[in-house]
């Protein structure tokens, strides 16, 4: 498993074009080999990959709204192949499926067409997770139905472990839940303050188990550890990044 930037840390420095170009050479320069997609401004996707190969980049994946899936995918695709990337992510359920299991089940059926298609293309569809996927349902989980109900060849998936956690979960079970169905993992830390608020935290920085939640990663051939965080509290989400990176070297993890 190797080490990646996702971008979405980064949001706020990425509204422009030139912006992107900046923001990339800062996360080459930081340590990083490769980044995943999200958060971007308007760009063209050639420039996109420009920008990456310049610094010796690989995309390794991506998060594309929901819209884009249902009615882009063509041009979805074209832009995959354009950065060669091969995982194909939606970074959450669109709200009107999340109030029952009914909806679950059909976003499941919406996600397993998708996949299907992005199958067929080469691609692989990674569905993210939050903690809103932990509400059960009958004796299921959203998580579980949505693991159950979709196709194994059409969608995988790319677990939050932050998210497992918040959610109620066992991060480390969840990535043995998934096995054969996870090439790409988001890497983000939790911490609790003394007021018992959680926050997000750089890897290393917080209470998660990441001795245990990389050896489940490597057991279960994930190929990616895209390293996040969603809020950095008045902090440089560079050095955040940095930070995380810093640790995860420590225990090993590829670049």
């Amino acid at each position: 498993m190797r080490a990646a930037a996702q971008l979405y840390t980064l949001r706020d420095y990425l509204k422009t074009p030139e912006d992107v170009e900046a923001t990339l050479k800062r996360v080459k320069e930081i340590g990083y080999r490769a980044v995943q997609v999200s958060g971007l401004g308007p760009i063209d996707p050639h420039r996109l990959k420009e920008m990456a190969d310049r610094e010796g980049l690989t995309i390794c994946a991506t998060h594309i709204g929901f819209g884009e899936l249902t009615d882009k995918l063509d041009e979805v695709i074209a832009q995959h192949r354009l950065w060669d990337c091969r995982y194909v992510g939606l970074g959450g359920m669109p709200m009107e499926y999340r109030s029952n299991e009914e909806g679950y089940r059909t976003f499941a059926s919406i996600a397993t067409e998708i996949g299907r298609k992005l199958r067929d293309a080469g691609l692989t569809f990674v569905y993210h997770n939050h903690d809103f996927e932990f509400a059960k349902w009958g004796e299921r989980t959203g998580l579980q139905l949505l693991l159950e109900e979709t196709e194994p060849e059409a969608v995988n998936f790319e677990l939050d472990v932050y998210w497992v956690q918040e959610g109620g979960g066992d991060p480390v079970e969840w990535i043995r839940k998934v096995e054969g169905r996870m090439k790409v993992v988001h890497l983000k830390d939790m911490l609790i303050t003394a007021d018992r608020e959680k926050r997000f935290a750089e890897v290393g920085e917080g209470n998660l188990n990441f001795v245990r939640i990389l050896e489940a990663c490597r057991e279960t051939g994930v190929e990616w550890g895209a390293v996040e965080q969603d809020q950095c509290y008045g902090r440089d989400p560079f050095a955040c990044l940095e930070t995380s990176l810093r640790h995860l070297d420590r225990l090993g993890l590829d670049r």
